[in-house]
């Protein structure tokens, strides 16, 4: 079953947020298993976003540190660093509408970031897409 695409991208995000943690305590990890604790439908959008984003991370994190001001991403916290990575991933690597992509970050940061990292993202994300996209 596969779930609406904002539904899709929490759920990536959560995924995304426990790799992070587990990474950061040096907790052994099955990927696989991690998907299928959190994404109970199968969804393979979510798979794509993870994947994507797992797989490019270097990338993504270099890009986003080359757009925030005065900040790094490992700054940000765990979700945050899942939002801006799932929105640059969607941003550059598929066909998913920029303004789709934009709006959906700033939609999750909106739910579980602060104000100003809601900033902080929306800038990024406009400016990757308008210095790395076009």
């Amino acid at each position: 079953m596969s779930l609406a695409r904002n539904k899709s991208r929490v759920v990536a995000m959560t995924i995304l947020y426990q790799v992070y943690l587990y990474k950061k305590n040096k907790i052994d990890y099955n990927i696989d298993d991690v998907i299928d604790e959190v994404n109970d439908s199968d969804d393979l959008f979510v798979r794509s976003l993870v994947d994507g984003v797992i797989e490019y991370d270097e990338e993504l994190e270099k890009i986003a540190n080359k757009y925030l001001n005065n900040w790094t991403i490992n700054r940000l916290g765990f979700t945050d660093q899942a939002i801006i990575k799932i929105g640059i991933y969607e941003l550059l690597h598929t066909d998913t509408p920029f303004r789709v992509c934009i709006d959906e970050a700033i939609e999750l940061a909106h739910e579980y970031s602060d104000d100003a990292v809601v900033k902080m993202i929306n800038g990024v994300l406009d400016k990757v897409y308008h210095n790395e996209c076009c």
